[in-house]
């Protein structure tokens, strides 16, 4: 399964936001990476800079590569409704980024990493495929054997986030995804009208 390996710190520098969570590395040097990066003047990005970058930010957020992020684009530009709007909400229901939405992991890479290794299923069967869209009703679990596993524990000790798309039932350890989040509701800061743009060139 592809997926970037590189510098967590440095991509988050690079679009001026703790994109992958919190980082000391990023409180620290919240300037963009390189020999010029702390200069106070920078060139002007071009309007097909800004919307490549915000494409960018999207695909590092939820850990997608590129003709992954193509696939989604388009089977959101084919449904009827915002295709910005439609593109976040398939992202939101990628099964990773919703064993991260309710606290299973404490990152989105971690979440893929126990759905690879047949932690977490999908209506009370394993699924191993980060990327498979769960449908509205569908119930997000951990697996029997599991549910002692220190890192998924540790993890949802932690948990305060709450979305209201989401129900979560901490004595199964098993949450449900209720319907496809409204925009306001999800808090990626993502300028997904751009990427709408870029795509349509």
């Amino acid at each position: 399964m592809a997926k970037y390996i590189g510098p967590k710190s440095r991509i988050a520098r690079k679009f001026g936001e703790p994109i992958y969570g919190a980082d000391k590395a990023f409180e620290k040097k919240n300037y963009p990476p390189g020999q010029h990066g702390s200069a106070k003047r920078r060139k002007k990005v071009s309007e097909y800079g800004t919307q490549l970058q915000e494409k960018q930010k999207a695909k590092y957020t939820y850990g997608i590569l590129e003709k992954q992020f193509r696939r989604i684009f388009e089977k959101a530009a084919h449904k009827s409704g915002i295709t910005g709007e439609i593109l976040l909400q398939f992202l939101e229901a990628r099964l990773d980024n919703l064993v991260y939405r309710f606290g299973m992991a404490p990152t989105r890479s971690a979440a893929r990493q126990l759905v690879g290794h047949c932690h977490i299923t999908v209506n009370g069967k394993v699924v191993n495929i980060a990327s498979y869209l769960v449908k509205e009703g569908d119930v997000i679990g951990v697996r029997e054997k599991s549910k002692s596993l220190e890192a998924i524990v540790n993890s949802l000790e932690g948990r305060v986030t709450r979305y209201p798309w989401l129900e979560w039932d901490g004595s199964k350890m098993s949450g449900k995804f209720m319907n496809y989040p409204l925009r306001e509701d999800i808090p990626e800061t993502i300028k997904e009208q751009l990427i709408v743009e870029l795509y349509s060139k």
